[in-house]
């Protein structure tokens, strides 16, 4: 029989993921990534190659997200948004379901590949163009 406190103990994943994005949110709503000068981490990958990453963009999106703009978030990285948003937030909402109820549910392979695909693509595409 689960107990609530059993339950609690095993939700410390999920909520500690939670409680880092809550912090990156509240980070992004008073640190504009498009203003020079500000401490956040800059793309290492741009930085050696100056070309754009899969993910570069992602914060100024979430910063736009946050922010309710999401016609600068689609500028921003236009992937995340219509596929890695939801991605992630299926694969939160699953994990923690999991975990409460106690059950392993490892994501499948397939869905990696997936990701490393359509990275892919979305990388070379967005610095051709």
């Amino acid at each position: 029989m689960q107990t609530l406190k059993g339950s609690l103990t095993r939700m410390r994943g999920p909520l500690s993921v939670l409680a880092a994005g809550a912090a990156g949110a509240v980070l992004l709503l008073f640190v504009d990534p498009n203003q020079p000068g500000n401490f956040l981490p800059k793309c290492p990958f741009k930085a050696l190659t100056g070309l754009d990453c899969p993910g570069c963009g992602v914060t100024r999106m979430l910063h736009a997200l946050l922010h309710g703009d999401v016609v600068a978030a689609w500028h921003f990285n236009a992937v995340l948004l219509v596929l890695g948003v939801p991605t992630v937030a299926w694969l939160l909402t699953r994990w923690t379901i999991a975990r409460w109820k106690g059950e392993r549910r490892p994501v499948r392979p397939a869905l990696g590949f997936a990701v490393l695909a359509v990275a892919l693509v979305w990388g070379v595409g967005r610095n051709l163009a």
